[in-house]
C-alpha cells in the first residue's frame, strides 16, 4: 500500500458512510474543503470514481459501495482493537516477569504480592528463580531483584527490603568434631557447603568484612548446591558450613539447630532492590506491583 492510502481511504469511509463531506469534515477534524481534495486524489490514484456529488447530496457509486463494505468492517476492527489497548493502558493487567533468588522470592516478593495480587485478578506475575546476574532486558523480564551493590548505574532501583546479612552456621554435632574459625581463612581446613551459580556455572565466594578489610574466601566441601534453601537443609543435615542470610538461619539459631560462627566478619549490606530500565514504559500493573514490593521502614 503507498504511503497516505490508508489515511484517505479512511477518510473515503467516513464520508460514504455520512452521506455528507460537512458531517465527516466535523468527525476528521479537518477542513471541507481539503476534505474534498483528499477524496478527489485518492479516485485519481485509483482511476475510478467513487462518489457521486450533487449540490444536496452525496452518494456512492458502485465501485465506491464495494470499497466501502470492504474497508468499513475492517476500520470498526482497528478501532475496537485500539480502544481495548487503551482499556490496558488504564486497567491493571499483565504479565510482569520478574527475576530473583530463591530467598529473595520466598521472603520478599511472594508475601508482598499476597495481598496486591488478589484486588488485581488481571494481574500475572512470574517469578524466575536465578542466582546469575541476567541481563533483563535480553531475557524477557520486566524485573530483577539484586543487592543494591548490584545494580547497574542504568537501571531504575526501588529497595524492596531492610538491609541484609549472612551467616555461618553449622550443626552443634559438627562443631564438636571441628574447632570454630576465627577468621575466614580459617574456613579453608572446614568442610563447607558451596553454592553454584547456574547462570555463571561457577562457585560463589563467600564475602566478610571487618575494620573496613574486605576477604573473599573461596571454600571447599563434599557438598555443593544450587539453591539458599537447599543449602541451609544440607548444614542441618550435618553436611558442613553454610554461608546463608541470617534470616533464613534466626529460627534454627534460637532452637540451638544451628551454631553461629564468624558473626563479627559478617556485615550488614545493602538489601534487595527491584531493578528495571529507566528507559522502560510503565504499565498500571508495573506500576501496582513495585509500589507493593517497595520497602516501606
Amino acid at each position: 500500500m503507498q504511503r497516505g492510502y490508508l489515511d484517505d481511504l479512511l477518510a473515503f469511509s467516513v464520508v460514504g458512510r455520512e452521506r455528507s463531506f460537512t458531517r465527516a469534515a466535523l468527525q476528521l477534524g479537518v477542513s471541507q474543503s481539503s476534505l474534498s481534495h483528499t477524496i478527489r486524489e485518492l479516485e485519481a490514484r485509483l482511476g475510478v470514481r467513487l462518489l457521486t456529488r450533487t449540490t444536496r447530496s452525496v452518494a456512492p457509486t458502485e465501485a465506491g459501495e464495494r470499497l466501502l463494505k470492504s474497508i468499513g468492517p475492517r476500520f470498526e476492527e482497528i478501532d475496537a482493537e485500539l480502544s481495548a489497548v487503551r482499556e490496558l493502558r488504564e486497567k491493571p493487567a499483565g504479565t510482569i516477569r520478574i527475576t530473583a533468588t530463591e530467598y529473595a522470592a520466598d521472603a520478599i516478593l511472594l508475601p508482598k504480592l499476597a495481598s496486591l495480587l488478589p484486588k488485581y485478578p488481571d494481574i500475572k506475575v512470574e517469578i524466575v528463580v536465578d542466582y546469575g546476574l541476567s541481563n533483563i532486558v535480553a531475557d524477557g523480564y520486566d524485573a530483577g531483584v539484586r543487592s543494591g551493590e548490584q545494580v547497574a548505574k542504568d537501571m531504575i532501583a526501588v529497595r524492596i527490603g531492610p538491609d541484609l546479612r549472612m551467616a555461618v552456621v553449622g550443626t552443634p554435632s559438627y562443631f564438636r568434631k571441628r574447632p570454630e574459625p576465627k577468621k575466614p581463612q580459617d574456613l579453608i581446613s572446614h568442610n563447607c557447603i558451596n553454592l553454584r551459580l547456574p547462570s555463571h556455572g561457577g562457585l560463589y565466594a563467600w564475602e566478610f568484612e571487618k575494620g573496613g578489610r574486605e576477604l573473599k574466601v573461596r571454600v571447599d566441601g563434599q557438598m555443593t548446591c544450587n539453591g539458599a534453601i537447599q543449602t541451609l537443609n544440607a548444614a542441618l543435615a550435618g553436611h558442613g558450613l553454610a554461608y546463608i542470610p541470617e534470616e533464613m538461619a534466626e529460627a534454627y539459631l534460637a532452637n540451638r539447630r544451628l551454631k553461629r560462627v564468624l558473626g563479627d566478619w559478617c556485615q550488614p549490606y545493602s538489601g534487595y532492590h527491584l531493578f528495571y530500565p529507566s528507559r522502560r514504559q510503565s504499565s498500571v500493573a508495573f506500576n501496582l506491583v513495585v509500589d507493593a514490593l517497595r520497602h516501606r521502614s
